[in-house]
């Protein structure tokens, strides 16, 4: 049954809805870590702190919990000395992909709005 949005109670699902999705991709960094890893495909703990410019590596560690807790990333332990950890995005979190890349279109037409503002 589809919800009619412009109804009283579609649109307080419609909020809840945005409420749950802000809730889960909020943050400073989970954009940056998700875009890197759709980009890069598996990555270790180290090559995110890497790409990830500015980043704590406690910071990360946490981000990728919430992700991994919200199913948008996998964490792999590989049996070497020492652990090998490898994380990349999920069937789920790859839904995201369409959103990340409307964003950074968004962000692109931004940034070049304010420089062509500024001349």
């Amino acid at each position: 049954m589809k919800q009619n949005i412009n109804s009283t109670a579609g649109c307080k699902v419609r909020i809840t809805a945005i409420k749950d999705a802000m809730e889960i991709l909020s943050g400073k960094w989970k954009f940056h870590i998700l875009g890197t890893l759709m980009e890069g495909g598996k990555m270790r703990f180290m090559d995110l702190i890497r790409e990830v410019d500015g980043i704590a590596a406690k910071m990360l560690s946490k981000e990728l919990q919430d992700m991994e807790m919200n199913r948008l990333v996998s964490r792999t332990v590989l049996n070497t000395k020492p652990v090998t950890v490898e994380y990349e995005i999920t069937e789920y979190g790859k839904t995201l992909s369409p959103i990340i890349d409307e964003i950074a279109k968004w962000g692109i037409a931004y940034r070049n709005s304010i420089y062509s503002q500024a001349e």
